[in-house]
């Protein structure tokens, strides 16, 4: 051990006794010190499709919990196992066969559930193309998705049952089957998926082996997801067996989880980043799912469920980061806690980590099994992951596409740096693209887990493809150790009159900071002098309750003085051409995706409607 770690060993070795907490003898350090692993990879069990895996699953974790669930009594958890759940799959693709839809296209639409999993299983892994549909779309939407899609049936939950019942009416589309997530038996045209299982069983047992016999042709597509945007703008992508595989087997080879953890399933089913990471790789692992009730019971859900590892987006984890220390605050600790997680963050970047055990009272609050945070679908600010991390949660940032499968980089179990996206996935190859000054440029993909390509949209391949490698339209750079940092979307990049570019994310980033901010949106408006120039101009969604708590202030014009101070400040800490020059403030939450991105097009219209 050389002496700049002796000398910190030592730092922490008094501050910890001077507190009357343990410490460890340096000449265990030492010894910790020289055993450090060196792997990079986990090892991976190859799957060519993802019928192979099911098979797989069934036979090395039949026994294990695929789903928990809450029973009818108090405090009571039940479970689903993976040997129940594939067979209830085997008997809904044979039903399903039986019934004509043999290589047809089946959507699937409602909540994070059992029903939800169990179709699109059984419609990828050897009945035909599943395409899920976004659950928080409105009627005339899922019905042009359905249209465009040319699915024959659908699986749907109770909620959507007039819906239904409308398409049904007008026949505007191909749709032959409505199946029930719900019903228990055929009810006025209805199907009932639960009456499907039954008689995919008795199938079964008479002999009918064409689903459990089914040949998965890994090339073709099998999935067709539609991006997220209006259905006019929203793309259909094409994805098959071996691309999703090549992105499970990859996830598996840098994050480990498996049949001892509880992964909470948070975010839409519909969306590529929970089916692939929150749902597939779980089956893939033999882990148990537990399904969140909704964002207002997350942090009961993660104590119930015990649960160990979870997947969310930054809107989720920076309100959870800010709400871990308003409640250290409130027992007049954070200055103390803010003292030992610099020191523990010291210490396990040198071999040992005790920041599990210093701050339990923290973990405890979480269930005080919660290990691993992955967080996707935009960056998370730098000071969040940090924090996490120093209070000895685990947490991982990845980047991809639905294009993608969606995953291209993350952070490893052996390495990842504050800030940065990961590193590039095994199976997949990047290059940037025009790369400015600083190195950024558009970020290309090419590998296994690329999609075939859009239905039906020549022209936009043409515009996504150049000799076999992806565009993504976000901007990053690489550094010399291979972490990717993102820097934003290329179509949301503002130029300014000197040239410079401004990525909006970052200084959202930033002003998401202020204390009584919910959110904000940085946008380029034209200079009042010279229209062919743009000036940085925010707008904020604040917290009413939390202005009056923290600065005193309840009218408008109060707040927009406060926050506007706030503003000046941040302007003191960047350079001359990313100052924000104009604010606007509302409690009206902006317009975001389900995956709780901000849909820029969208925000920047209303605003300019507003005219302010």
């Amino acid at each position: 051990m050389d002496k700049e770690k002796r000398k910190i060993f030592s730092i922490l070795k008094k501050f910890f006794e001077e507190k009357g907490y343990e410490t460890d003898n340096i000449d265990e350090l030492e010894e910790l010190e020289s055993k450090k692993q060196k792997r990079k990879l986990h090892s991976v069990e190859k799957i060519s499709n993802l019928k192979e895996m099911l098979n797989n699953t069934k036979e090395k974790f039949g026994d294990k919990p695929f789903v928990k669930y809450k029973t009818n009594e108090n405090g009571i958890i039940n479970a689903i196992t993976y040997k129940e759940f594939i067979d209830d799959i085997n008997s809904l693709g044979t039903q399903l066969i039986n019934i004509g839809l043999k290589n047809k296209k089946i959507a699937v639409i409602g909540e994070n559930r059992y029903e939800w999993a169990m179709s699109y299983l059984a419609i990828c892994c050897g009945t035909g193309v599943v395409v899920p549909l976004d659950k928080s779309l409105p009627a005339n939407e899922i019905e042009s998705l359905i249209i465009r899609s040319g699915v024959e049936a659908i699986f749907y939950s109770s909620k959507y049952n007039q819906i239904m019942e409308d398409i049904k009416q007008r026949r505007t589309s191909d749709l032959r089957y409505y199946i029930s997530m719900d019903l228990e038996s055929r009810e006025n045209g209805i199907y009932s998926q639960k009456e499907f299982i039954k008689k995919g069983k008795e199938l079964i047992k008479q002999g009918n082996k064409k689903f459990l016999k089914a040949k998965i042709n890994t090339e073709e597509m099998n999935f067709m997801l539609f991006t997220s945007g209006t259905t006019a703008m929203s793309k259909a992508v094409m994805l098959s067996h071996k691309n999703i595989c090549a992105n499970l087997m990859d996830i598996g080879s840098v994050l480990k989880i498996d049949e001892s953890d509880v992964l909470l399933s948070f975010l839409p089913l519909h969306h590529t980043f929970e089916c692939t990471v929150g749902f597939l790789y779980a089956v893939y692992k033999g882990t148990a799912i537990a399904y969140c009730e909704g964002i207002r019971h997350i942090a009961q859900n993660i104590k119930e469920y015990q649960v160990t590892a979870m997947i969310s987006v930054p809107a989720l984890y920076e309100n959870m980061y800010k709400n871990v220390l308003k409640s250290i605050e409130k027992k007049g600790k954070l200055p103390e806690v803010e003292k030992i997680m610099k020191l523990t963050g010291m210490l396990s970047r040198v071999g040992l980590d005790i920041r599990k055990r210093m701050f339990k009272e923290i973990h405890d609050a979480l269930g005080g099994k919660l290990r691993l945070m992955v967080n996707g679908a935009a960056a998370l600010d730098a000071e969040v992951e940090k924090g996490f991390g120093d209070l000895g949660f685990k947490i991982i940032q990845g980047y991809g596409l639905t294009e993608t499968s969606p995953v291209i980089a993350a952070g490893t179990d052996f390495e990842s740096k504050i800030g940065s996206v990961g590193k590039i996935f095994p199976n997949v190859k990047v290059k940037i693209i025009e790369k400015d000054e600083d190195g950024v440029g558009e970020i290309w993909v090419k590998g296994p887990s690329v999609m075939i390509g859009y239905y039906q949209n020549e022209e936009a391949n043409k515009e996504i493809f150049e000799k076999g490698w992806l565009k993504t339209g976000d901007l990053g750079c690489i550094d010399k150790k291979g972490f990717l940092f993102l820097r934003g979307r290329k179509k949301s990049v503002i130029v300014l009159k000197n040239g410079k570019n401004v990525y909006p994310e970052e200084i959202e980033n930033v002003t998401n900071r202020i204390e009584g901010i919910k959110e904000s949106f940085i946008y380029g408006k034209p200079e009042d002098d010279n229209e062919n120039y743009l000036k940085l101009c925010v707008k904020i969604v604040y917290d009413k309750e939390l202005m009056n708590e923290i600065y005193k202030i309840k009218t408008e014009e109060e707040i927009k003085s406060v926050l506007w101070k706030k503003i000046k400040e941040i302007n003191k800490t960047m350079p001359p051409y990313k100052y924000i020059k104009e604010l606007i403030i509302t409690e009206e939450p902006l317009i975001k995706t389900t995956t709780l991105k901000i849909k820029r097009y969208e925000e920047l219209k209303k605003i300019q409607k507003n005219k302010v």
